[in-house]
C-alpha cells in the first residue's frame, strides 16, 4: 500500500464475491486512464448501441487477438469526474461463478491494467477528493456490518454526520489560533485579546470532543458484536435455550447430561446489537476424556466472553455445583437463568409460578435474574431486554445514534483533547501567547488526522489495508 501514493495507472478487480454455484452476477471493475481503452478492446456490443457515461450495453467479452468468447455480458460506463474514484471507471457485469470473473479479470491485466490493492478503490476516491477519510472509513463499516443498527450508523458516517463536527471543531481552534497570533503579529495595532472569550471557546471546544468520545464504546459494539456465553452444570437446558433464542436446531437437545461436546455458536441481533451465542458443555468435573475436552473449553469461552448467561435447573435450585461455575466467572458480567419453571409449575399444580419464591439463595452480586422455560420457548423476551439493561448499564447505548467513532478516531480525539487541556493549563499559568500557540497547533492537527487534512501515509495504509481488493 505505501507505493500507491506513487504507483497510480489503471487498477482492475473483482468486485463482488467469487463462490463457485452462488450470485447470478459478477463484476469486474476498472479505473484509470486506460479504463475506457479496455472497455472498447474486449467488449463488442451489437447494434448500435451508444457508448456513452452512464449508460449500460449490452454485449460479448471477447479475446483480442483469438476473437474468443469469454462471456455474455452488460457493461457500465462512468467517465470522470463522475464516478466513484473520480477517474474513469468501467464495470464488466458478468454470470457468477468462479470462471467467467477470473477470465474477464485476466483479460483487463492483459490488456495493461493492474491488479488493485486491498481498499485502493476507494484511497483514490480519497485522494482525489470525493470522500473525506471518515467517508471512507464508514464504507468499510457497511461492507462488514452484522445488524441494521450497525448499518445505519454508518450511513450517518458516509454521509458526513462525523466530518461535520469535526470540521467545525478544527475551524474553531484555527479562528482561535488566529486571534492569537493576530495579538502577537500584531499587538499594536488590535484591541486586547479577550482572554475569557478565549478561555469559554475552548472549554466548549473540549466539551464537544468529549460527547464525541462517548460513542466509542457504541461504535465497538456494533462493529465487533457481543460475545454471549451460556455456561451452566449438564442437563440444566443451555442447548435447548441456544435453539428457543435462535429458533433453530443449532444444538442437539437430549435427556442425557453430557450431550454436549463442544462450544456450538449461533448469530443474532438484540436490540440492533450484533450478538455472538456460544452454547458450552455442561462444566462439570469427568472422567471422560472428549468431555473434559469440552468442559476445557467451555471455561475458556466463559473467560472470553462480554457476558456470561449462568444457567441453572429451576427444579433443583441453586446447588453446590453451581456456586462453583459461579466462582469461575463472576469476574464477568453475569446474568442467572433459571431455566425449567414449566416443570416447577407443573409439579406443583401450579398455573403461574410465584418468581418471586426463586430470587432467594442467590449470590447477591447477581443482579439480573430471568426465568426461562427454553423448551415451551417461553422467556426469550425478558432475556434480551435483560441483556440490553447489561449493556446501557455500562453506559453503551444500543440504540438512536447517528455516529460513532471507531478505535482510530478516539484517539485522535483523544489528543487533541489532550492538546486543549495543555492550552487552558498555559493560560491558566499565565504564559506568553506564543506558548498558547503550540498546543492548540496539536489539537488542530489531530482533528485534521480524523478526516485526512492533515494524515501520514502509514495511517493511510493501516486504514485502507483493512479493505477487499475489490473496494
Amino acid at each position: 500500500m505505501s507505493e500507491l501514493l506513487a504507483n497510480t495507472g489503471t487498477i482492475a478487480a473483482i468486485a463482488t464475491a467469487v463462490v463457485p454455484q452462488q450470485g447470478s452476477v459478477g463484476i469486474v471493475r476498472v479505473s484509470g486512464s486506460q479504463a475506457m481503452a479496455i472497455a472498447q478492446t474486449l467488449f463488442h456490443a451489437p447494434g448500435r448501441q451508444v457508448w456513452e457515461s452512464h449508460r449500460i450495453l449490452y454485449g460479448y467479452i471477447r479475446h483480442p487477438q483469438t476473437q474468443k468468447l469469454v462471456d455474455e455480458a452488460l457493461l457500465l460506463t462512468m467517465k470522470a469526474p463522475r464516478s466513484y474514484t473520480r477517474e474513469d471507471v468501467i464495470e464488466f457485469h458478468c454470470h457468477g461463478g468462479i470462471m467467467a470473473v477470473q477470465e474477464v479479470l485476466q483479460l483487463c491485466l492483459e490488456s495493461g491494467a493492474r491488479l488493485a490493492q486491498p481498499g485502493e478503490f476507494t484511497l483514490r476516491a480519497f485522494l482525489n477528493g470525493r470522500l473525506d477519510l471518515t467517508q471512507a472509513e464508514s464504507i468499510a463499516d457497511l461492507v462488514g456490518a452484522r445488524s441494521p443498527q450497525a448499518a445505519q450508523t454508518a450511513l450517518a458516517g458516509l454521509q458526513g454526520k462525523l466530518a461535520q463536527p469535526i470540521r467545525q471543531l478544527r475551524a474553531n481552534c484555527l479562528d482561535i489560533l488566529a486571534e492569537i497570533e493576530a495579538r502577537i503579529d500584531f499587538e499594536e495595532d488590535l484591541p486586547p485579546l479577550n482572554h475569557a472569550a478565549i478561555i469559554a471557546d475552548i472549554a466548549k471546544i473540549a466539551a464537544e470532543i468529549t460527547r464525541l468520545l462517548a460513542t466509542k464504546d457504541k461504535g465497538e459494539l456494533l462493529r465487533t458484536g457481543l460475545k454471549v456465553a451460556i455456561v451452566g452444570r449438564p442437563n440444566v437446558g443451555k442447548s435447548s435455550l441456544l435453539n428457543a433464542w435462535s429458533q433453530s436446531d443449532r444444538a442437539i437437545v437430549t435427556d442425557l447430561p453430557g450431550t454436549t461436546r463442544d462450544v456450538v455458536e449461533s448469530q443474532l441481533v438484540v436490540g440492533g446489537i450484533p450478538v455472538q451465542v456460544l452454547d458450552t458443555a455442561g462444566i462439570r468435573e469427568t472422567v471422560d476424556q472428549v468431555e473434559k475436552i469440552g468442559v476445557e473449553r467451555s471455561r475458556r469461552a466463559a473467560n472470553a466472553a462480554d457476558l456470561v448467561l449462568l444457567t441453572i435447573d429451576a427444579s433443583a435450585g441453586w446447588t453446590e455445583a453451581d456456586q462453583e461455575i459461579y466462582a469461575q466467572v463472576q469476574h464477568r458480567p453475569v446474568i442467572l437463568v433459571i431455566n425449567k419453571i414449566d416443570l416447577v409449575e407443573k409439579l406443583n399444580n401450579l398455573e403461574t409460578l410465584d418468581i418471586t419464591s426463586l430470587h432467594s439463595g442467590y449470590p447477591q452480586t447477581i443482579n439480573q435474574i430471568v426465568t426461562t422455560a427454553a423448551a415451551e420457548n417461553q422467556g426469550i423476551d425478558g432475556l434480551e431486554t435483560a441483556i440490553l439493561e447489561i449493556v446501557q448499564a455500562g453506559k453503551v447505548q444500543a440504540a438512536d445514534m447517528d455516529l460513532a467513532i471507531n478505535q482510530r478516531q478516539a484517539a485522535a480525539l483523544t489528543k487533541a483533547k489532550i492538546s486543549l487541556e495543555q492550552v487552558q493549563g498555559t493560560i491558566a499559568d499565565k504564559l506568553p501567547l506564543d506558548f498558547w500557540t503550540i498546543d492548540l497547533r496539536g489539537a488542530i492537527q489531530a482533528l485534521g488526522e480524523i478526516t485526512g487534512e492533515e494524515v501520514i501515509e502509514s495511517v493511510l495504509d493501516r486504514i485502507f489495508s483493512r479493505f477487499c481488493i475489490g473496494k
